[in-house]
């Protein structure tokens, strides 16, 4: 088997390439961002922060999603218990139907105190447009959920297992699903 190897001179000339590609590229990042002596404007004005409303450029939102740690994990069964203490009568017993009829991902945001701030989803079924409000009002009515103490306020994410009767399970105290 023969092995190909390349001069030094092709070596350095390869490196000075990848150099050169790298000043151009973060060259042309900072052509992207708007220079100091445009941001200050005319001498005397004074300027406005730059901002979706100004620029008109759509700036997307960001939900902070609080990494699933064992805190994390631990508080979702806290607050799933809640919920379930709330709703005996709507828990669906035992195993879930195999063909459930809706799962709905779920984002609740509480704060320091455990009071629900915002219920967003990030799965939804289509077929069932009419669950996810069902979900956010039956969370909201159970607010504030338990005190997260050291945890305090986060975002944490949940699965909601829907049935035709509208009873229902949460992922993080289901029994499962049976195989038939």
């Amino acid at each position: 088997m023969r092995t190909l190897s390349l001069h030094p001179t092709l070596l350095r000339a390869g490196r000075n390439l990848a150099v050169v590609a790298v000043a151009l590229a973060l060259a042309a990042c900072s052509l992207l961002k708007p220079s100091d002596k445009a941001a200050e404007g005319s001498k005397g004005a004074a300027t406005a922060p730059t901002d979706e409303a100004t620029t008109g450029r759509d700036v997307p939102t960001v939900r902070l999603i609080t990494a699933q740690t064992p805190a994390v994990r631990t508080y979702r069964k806290i607050g799933a218990r809640h919920i379930y203490n709330k709703y005996a009568s709507r828990i669906y017993k035992g195993k879930i139907p195999p063909l459930v009829y809706a799962v709905v991902v779920v984002e609740t945001e509480i704060d320091a105190t455990g009071k629900v701030v915002n219920v967003t989803f990030s799965r939804t079924p289509s077929h069932a447009p009419e669950v996810p409000p069902m979900i956010a009002d039956l969370i909201k009515a159970t607010s504030p959920l338990p005190n997260p103490g050291k945890l305090g306020g986060h975002t944490y994410v949940d699965t909601w297992l829907w049935d035709k009767s509208g009873k229902f399970q949460i992922d993080s105290l289901t029994l499962g699903q049976r195989s038939r």
